[in-house]
């Protein structure tokens, strides 16, 4: 089978991103736009999805994709006016401090409910959609390098990524012979619109990613979005069931970080 450099196309696809307002779920969307997908924009907030539906010349809906009956709607809607979905990017998700002793149980559900439950409803809506009509198909889940590590202060989100990593090994078995590959993206530090705003110092925010990352940066929305476009591809089909540390080599560096004075690796303290 010889390699045809259009296979990293997705002409007159339709494309669902959730949480595709801004950040990575709006870099990836726009991304989608530029290879050639017909894209909707599954948004909980409405002028943000409005003005990313706009900016990707597709649709953008107002979403609660923790609910189903949103999540059915929302379906029909994109179907009936772009096309059956054939590629969906669950991107939605959210995290606030959560320390063991401390977080409730209603903290907990809302961290279950915006990083796990999310990618089960929809990814079960999308993938009875696509067997309906027939279609091979791409699900993509946007997990986080905190779904394979310790994450003190964090561990009802971090399990919750875990999750959406075990979610979608098990996924890409049952859908398999449906044609349908399930894979994910597991970013660390990624620059984004949020991430600048409550930066005290972005310059020296960006120096101190430099030290963290091996590759000495954060990533870009748009490094997310070639990660996205392979595994959507024709490109990746013979791919499922694995994660992608899009992270500029932090989940491979283990710990090691470059040394604030001599820049060389270092584990550990550098006191």
């Amino acid at each position: 089978m010889a390699l045809d450099p259009s296979s990293i196309l997705l002409t007159d696809r339709v494309a669902v991103v959730t949480g595709g307002g801004s950040g990575i779920g709006r870099g990836i969307a726009n991304g989608f736009r530029d290879f050639g997908a017909k894209v909707a924009i599954w948004e909980r907030h409405a002028d943000t999805a409005a003005a990313a539906g706009e900016e990707v010349g597709g649709l953008g809906l107002q979403v609660d994709v923790r609910d189903s009956a949103e999540v059915d709607a929302a379906l029909a809607r994109t179907v009936a006016e772009l096309g059956p979905v054939s590629i969906l990017v669950n991107n939605a998700g959210g995290v606030f401090n959560s320390p063991l002793l401390e977080t409730t149980e209603n903290g907990w559900d809302a961290l279950y409910r915006s990083n796990l439950k999310h990618v089960i409803l929809c990814t079960q809506r999308v993938a009875r959609a696509m067997v309906e009509h027939q279609l091979k198909g791409s699900i993509i889940s946007v997990t986080s390098i905190e779904g394979v590590r310790a994450a003190p202060g964090y561990a009802a989100y971090a399990a919750a990524k875990a999750g959406v990593i075990n979610y979608t090994k098990t996924a890409a078995l049952e859908l398999a012979t449906h044609g349908i590959r399930v894979n994910a993206l597991a970013p660390d530090i990624t620059w984004t619109e949020g991430l600048a705003a409550i930066a005290p110092d972005p310059a020296g925010q960006q120096e101190r990613f430099g030290l963290t990352v091996p590759m000495g940066r954060a990533g870009h929305v748009d490094e997310m979005a070639g990660a996205a476009i392979f595994l959507a591809s024709e490109l990746s089909s013979y791919i499922t069931g694995q994660t992608i540390h899009v992270d500029g080599g932090t989940h491979a560096a283990s710990g090691w970080y470059h040394h604030p004075d001599s820049g060389t690796y270092v584990l550990g303290p550098s006191s």
